[in-house]
């Protein structure tokens, strides 16, 4: 298991030399991040904010650490929140790559409280 910390410093390798996690990988990688529940074959988080704005400020932050990694997570947009949703398509589950953007999700959320 990878720490929080750990993931953020990490990379994302391309998702065709990634390897799926068993199940009791992903539950133990799952204890590394609060509030990250594994759902319907991704593991998902719904991030709540104020307002429309701090939103999509999330999403575009997001998006573009998602760009970075070459690694794209599903995202589920509503006035107040943002729903992430994560897996590997090329290997029909979930990879390292997954908590990695997780993890970042995650620190992108905390700048965004902060700057409020």
């Amino acid at each position: 298991m990878k720490t929080r910390h750990q993931l953020i410093e990490m990379r994302c390798i391309p998702s065709s030399d990634c390897k799926p996690l068993s199940p009791a990988e992903i539950e133990l990688q799952l204890s590394a991040l609060a509030g990250w529940k594994f759902a319907d074959g991704a593991i998902n988080r719904t991030y709540k904010f104020a307002n429309y704005h701090e939103t999509i400020a999330f999403v575009n932050g997001l998006a573009t650490i998602a760009h970075l990694h070459n690694h794209h997570p599903d995202l589920f947009v509503s006035y107040n929140r943002c729903t992430v949703a994560l897996s590997t398509h090329d290997v029909d589950g979930i990879s390292e790559n997954d908590f990695i953007i997780a993890a970042l999700a995650d620190m992108c959320y905390q700048i965004n409280r902060k700057n409020e």
